[in-house]
């Protein structure tokens, strides 16, 4: 499972629908893998934060291109060329430390 895959299921709570291709059951949505970029996009990695900070994560920007997530049990931080890559890396740093999303809900 490649790093933006892992985001997409452990924290996002996207399931796989077919190959390059999740379903948000929330959104009620398909995801192509091209549609979610957030190694390269600030948005679609404000949609990680965003689901972390739900998850009880403290956001912590330490640089242009270093973040932090806290909480009571994890302090991991990631760092990137970008702020949008040094997130997605801090993220995946956690799904791959954590179980998959629903079952943390």
């Amino acid at each position: 499972m490649n790093k933006t895959e892992s985001i997409a299921r452990r924290i996002l709570g996207w399931k796989l629908y077919s190959t390059g291709k999740w379903y948000d059951h929330e959104n009620e949505v398909f995801i192509d893998e091209k549609e979610f970029q957030p190694n390269d996009n600030l948005d679609h990695a404000m949609l990680i934060v965003k689901r972390l900070e739900h998850y009880g994560y403290q956001y912590i920007i330490k640089g242009d291109s270093e973040v932090c997530f806290n909480n009571q049990f994890h302090h991991l931080c990631g760092t990137g060329n970008t702020l949008a890559e040094a997130i997605t890396n801090a993220a995946h740093l956690i799904a791959d430390q954590s179980s998959p999303a629903d079952e943390w809900l």
